[in-house]
């Protein structure tokens, strides 16, 4: 009986996470477009991540001369992202705003963004980025409904305009819906594009060799069964004349 609880404890243990995640993910995400093959997406990405994001987000594990590898050249790096001329290009994405002065104003530090698409899901990323909304009670102005109460601005409000949330009674339930009140400087399907190529460049920052291990993958597979023919060949032509 001792084992038999013990084991229902290890499988509440294990599936614990999962029930959490499910009952939190009260919202709907969206699909997001990533492609990691379409490289003009991925470099419309790094501009706005480095334009918009790395003010006051750092991608410490990220080097700049990895963009080589979405298709640009060490002089667009320079020139299309603006990188300072004392930054180097072999360097790490660093944030411009120093992390305590960062704290201070939004009351806690930027994450790093190296990896966020991996701990968050690509889905979450477009979703959030789409969802905020203006409200008055916050410091910032701001809140989002895929992260209440999130201390970061909308630092992309003038691309997308702002949104306001209302709140509908549908068969019981609250149904909250986002409002374009004031349109930004980008249409609505243009903008969901905009975040689609930035979600697509952080999948691509979160892992920056995935093309290539999978290419890699793909050949040491080619190669095991080309392998397999030949030894299964090798194994009948030596118990051909013992039975």
């Amino acid at each position: 009986m001792n084992a038999i609880k013990k084991l229902g404890m290890l499988v509440l243990l294990i599936a614990a996470p999962a029930m959490a995640i499910a009952s939190g993910a009260g919202i709907h995400l969206d699909t997001a477009p990533v492609n990691l093959k379409d490289q003009a997406s991925l470099q419309r990405g790094a501009k706005l991540f480095t334009s918009r994001c790395l003010a006051c987000h750092s991608a410490s594990y990220m080097r700049y001369n990895r963009l080589t590898d979405i298709g640009m050249s060490e002089e667009q790096i320079k020139k299309e992202l603006e990188m300072p001329e004392d930054v180097k290009i072999g360097s790490t994405m660093q944030a411009a705003m120093d992390p305590n002065s960062a704290k201070l104003a939004y009351g806690v530090a930027p994450p790093d963004l190296s990896v966020i698409a991996r701990s968050r899901s690509p889905d979450w990323l477009y979703t959030y980025m789409r969802s905020f909304y203006v409200d008055t009670t916050r410091t910032s102005g701001w809140n989002n409904t895929a992260f209440p109460s999130v201390g970061m601005p909308f630092v992309l409000a003038d691309l997308q305009g702002e949104q306001v949330l209302e709140v509908e009674q549908h068969e019981g339930h609250d149904v909250k819906k986002l409002i374009l009140k004031t349109p930004g400087s980008m249409q609505p399907a243009e903008y969901d594009a905009a975040v689609g190529d930035l979600t697509n460049y952080l999948v691509f920052m979160s892992e920056p060799s995935k093309l290539v291990r999978e290419q890699i993958g793909w050949i040491v597979l080619a190669f095991l069964s080309i392998l397999l023919v030949l030894v299964y060949a090798l194994k009948k032509e030596i118990w051909k004349d013992i039975h």
